[in-house]
């Protein structure tokens, strides 16, 4: 009896391990569903017109023509610093080069996703100036917009995506500029599926005023040096 008992304890204990490891990889290798485009197009701006006047502004010519995206569903964050990197002249090769010496997502995933908090200490350990910006207001966020378009700064939002796209949870990605004539953000999103896009600011505040469960905070803004 206690030898039956045995067995089927390593047997639950190997399908827990197997279970785990299957999801493992599917996380890191898997390939990330892709987005329907009707809906991409219908929630954010991705005119031919408007997108060429917004790769145009100042910091947005300094991003790579092929944005890196991310490699699994986990590292949006690392992925938008290596874009980052990448338009400050100092690229590295991915998302595991971006992380290298911060002592996070060290399985090759980052298990819930990185705060704002983290990402400002992976940008800390590369030897950069990071300050985290959380509970702007409107007038707030819009003087940060305006100020994305010079050059010696960089800016990495962080926004849940439903207040915009009606579905998905948090996410990060570079800010290429700030139309500020046509009140409209830029916003070099690291998944594929999406693209880069232009919103409104307002539509934008909205998904940035917005609680981030990882860490109990608003989201807000990175803004590296």
């Amino acid at each position: 009896m206690k030898r039956a008992l045995r067995i089927a304890a390593a047997a639950v204990v190997l399908l827990a391990v197997l279970f785990v490891a299957r999801l493992y990889l599917s996380i890191r290798f898997g390939r990330q569903p892709t987005v329907d485009p009707t809906l991409v197009a219908r929630s954010v701006h991705q005119e031919p017109a408007l997108l060429a006047e917004a790769k145009a502004l100042p910091v947005a010519r300094t991003f790579p023509q092929s944005l890196h995206f991310q490699q699994n569903g986990t590292f949006c964050g690392p992925a938008s610093l290596v874009n980052v990197l990448a338009s400050l002249g100092s690229p590295v090769a991915d998302e595991s080069a971006a992380l290298e010496g911060s002592g996070l997502c060290l399985t090759g995933i980052c298990i819930g996703g990185l705060t704002l908090d983290d990402l400002a200490q992976v940008v800390r350990a590369r030897g950069r100036t990071a300050t985290v910006l959380r509970d702007l207001t409107p007038e707030q966020l819009q003087e940060h917009l305006r100020r994305s378009n010079d050059p010696a700064r960089r800016y990495i939002v962080n926004f849940a995506r439903p207040p915009i796209f009606s579905i998905g949870g948090g996410h990060h990605s570079p800010v290429g500029g700030y139309l500020e004539d046509r009140d409209l953000v830029y916003v070099l999103d690291v998944y594929q599926s999406f693209q880069p896009w232009l919103v409104e600011r307002a539509k934008l505040f909205a998904a940035i005023d917005t609680v981030d469960s990882s860490s109990g905070k608003k989201r807000g803004l990175l803004l590296i040096e």
